[in-house]
């Protein structure tokens, strides 16, 4: 095992929630974020025997679902799918109460696993890390947090998130406004009440659809303001009873087992076919899409093995959605609106919603088109737009994350030669796998750019990587590798297969946060890893199997 020292008197171990002052200690791991990838990386990592500690920024655990606590947030995988599989007894005791769970459940799931195994001693909250920097010499990162706090480790895990990193809103006139603005991934612990307030919502991604129906229950008017419309699956979500609960744990081995065969990591069911959507007759497949409309979520877009390749297939499957939204929509004009038809279904997030299109059916809701025009300014009183202006008493920004890079290019990450992250991406992200990036030895990332994650079940996701590189950082503690560095020619040819990957599909039809085209100034390059789960699962096997190839590993 690497060994480690105390450089200095360890109040980050006498204080684990947090110290005040200017401390320094070594350890075998730093690992930066509490959400579930951070939590798995600890449980793994003690079980290594590697001395290890979570720098967390925010006051509890739980990451994306500590700060995404808007009303109507929940995940779009079933919750007995979006868990943990790696303890039996966990899977058995932990009873779900809903298909897809909200937020408050899963923040409390995630804070029963940490009490459950004793890993709140190696947690330290309200630590914001700002910069990690490599010893070359050493072998060694030193990272530094917000409140002057150092510590050095052999090895840094970036457990930061894909959706961590907040889009903030950027119209003018914004500190002019006289009423109250909320942005939903900095929701108030307190809640909002809405009740007879006139409420603007910015944004139709995944989360203004979860919240539009909640502000709509509350508020006297509420005016929702669209660019682009989405395409949203209904979660047909229902409680949990007994006898479901009882089938789902005697089955949850085989399930788990099955998952990790799949693309998106979650069992698919039966009805979906594996040929085109143009090989059957047109009531044939419309059978298909209503069995799968019914089953409810996101498999919906997995109906036939082709929609995200052939565009004649993939038009049928967007063309039953559209009908879908008219059908649900009473005003023909806003129906229409509601319907995407700007790219292809599942070139962008599908959407996973509750009675989202029926919302504006109610005489408080009303949505402002806004694929002609734009909002101009925010003004004492509203917002003002190409369709004119709008008095509000209320605004809530529900405009997305600087996805997958921005948690990571927050921090002063500084690899061989003090070279920044910043600079080495300014291109776009480039990794090895996903799971580290050259010139970064010893520096890991929990379903980065080049991986399935934000494609897929992110815990079935997390729970792989992680597992692959405890493997890896147990080979290395017991071969004495002190350094672990990803090759230049194989960081590329996992770039170039990434993007090949993605370029023969259809993904690039559409303008997405997948390859960052909603954040101004970010290049455009498609950053998930599109062959699935089973996919790059094998790929993993194949680099540890062939003693981690593309890796140099280093004795000394």
């Amino acid at each position: 095992m690497v060994k480690s020292t105390t450089t200095t008197t360890n109040a980050v171990d006498a204080s684990p929630q947090g110290t005040a002052g200017v401390t320094t200690s070594d350890y075998d791991a730093i690992i930066v974020g509490a959400g579930f990838a951070g939590i798995y990386s600890l449980y793994k990592l003690r079980q290594l025997g590697l001395r290890t500690r979570v720098l967390e920024a925010g006051p509890s655990v739980g990451g994306t679902w500590f700060w995404n606590r808007y009303p109507g947030a929940r995940c779009d995988v079933q919750s007995f799918d979006y868990s943990y599989s790696f303890s039996e007894e966990l899977q058995q005791e932990w009873k779900w109460s809903e298909r897809y769970a909200t937020q408050p459940e899963i923040l409390r799931y995630i804070q029963h696993v940490v009490d459950r195994f004793d890993l709140r001693d190696g947690i330290q909250l309200d630590t914001r890390v700002v910069s990690a920097v490599f010893d070359d010499e050493a072998s060694k990162w030193t990272v530094t947090t917000e409140a002057g706090e150092v510590v050095s480790a052999r090895f840094v895990i970036m457990a930061t998130g894909c959706l961590s990193v907040t889009k903030a809103p950027t119209f003018p006139g914004l500190d002019s406004f006289d009423g109250p603005w909320y942005h939903t991934g900095h929701w108030p612990e307190e809640g909002v009440d809405f009740t007879e307030l006139r409420v603007g919502l910015v944004g139709t991604g995944s989360t203004g659809i979860q919240i539009a129906p909640r502000i709509a229950d509350q508020a006297s008017e509420l005016l929702v303001f669209q660019r682009t419309p989405n395409f949203s699956l209904p979660a047909q979500n229902r409680p949990v009873d007994d006898e479901f609960d009882r089938d789902i744990k005697a089955t949850y081995a085989e399930r788990r087992r099955a998952a990790r065969k799949t693309p998106r990591g979650y069992p698919t069911p039966p009805f979906l076919r594996e040929c085109s959507a143009l090989d059957l007759p047109e009531d044939e497949r419309s059978q298909v899409y209503e069995q799968s409309w019914n089953y409810g979520g996101p498999t919906f877009t997995g109906a036939f093995e082709d929609l995200l390749t052939n565009k004649e297939a993939n038009d049928t499957a967007a063309e039953f959605v559209r009908e879908k939204i008219r059908l649900m929509v009473n005003d023909p004009v806003t129906a229409e609106a509601l319907s995407p038809t700007d790219h292809p279904i599942g070139t962008r997030r599908p959407c996973v919603d509750t009675e989202y299109y029926q919302t504006y059916n109610r005489e408080n809701v009303r949505l402002v088109d806004l694929r002609e025009g734009a909002i101009e300014a925010v003004t004492p009183t509203g917002l003002s737009t190409t369709e004119g202006d709008f008095e509000l008493d209320a605004l809530v920004f529900a405009i997305g994350f600087d996805a997958m890079t921005g948690a990571l290019l927050n921090i002063d990450i500084r690899g061989v030669e003090d070279a920044p992250l910043k600079e080495k991406w300014a291109d776009g992200p480039a990794t090895y796998l996903g799971i580290t990036v050259a010139d970064f030895p010893n520096l890991f990332t929990i379903t980065g750019p080049g991986s399935p994650s934000v494609l897929a079940n992110m815990v079935v996701s997390i729970e792989q990587h992680v597992e692959w590189l405890t493997e890896l950082l147990r080979y290395a503690t017991e071969n004495d590798v002190v350094r672990i560095a990803a090759r230049e020619e194989a960081q590329k040819d996992w770039v170039q297969q990434v993007a090949d990957r993605a370029e023969a599909t259809l993904v690039p039809l559409a303008r997405s946060w997948w390859s960052g085209a909603n954040i101004p100034g970010k290049p455009r390059v498609f950053m998930p890893f599109l062959g699935g789960i089973a996919a790059y699962g094998e790929i993993l096997e194949e680099v540890a199997n062939n003693g981690y190839s593309g890796f140099e590993l280093s004795t000394s």
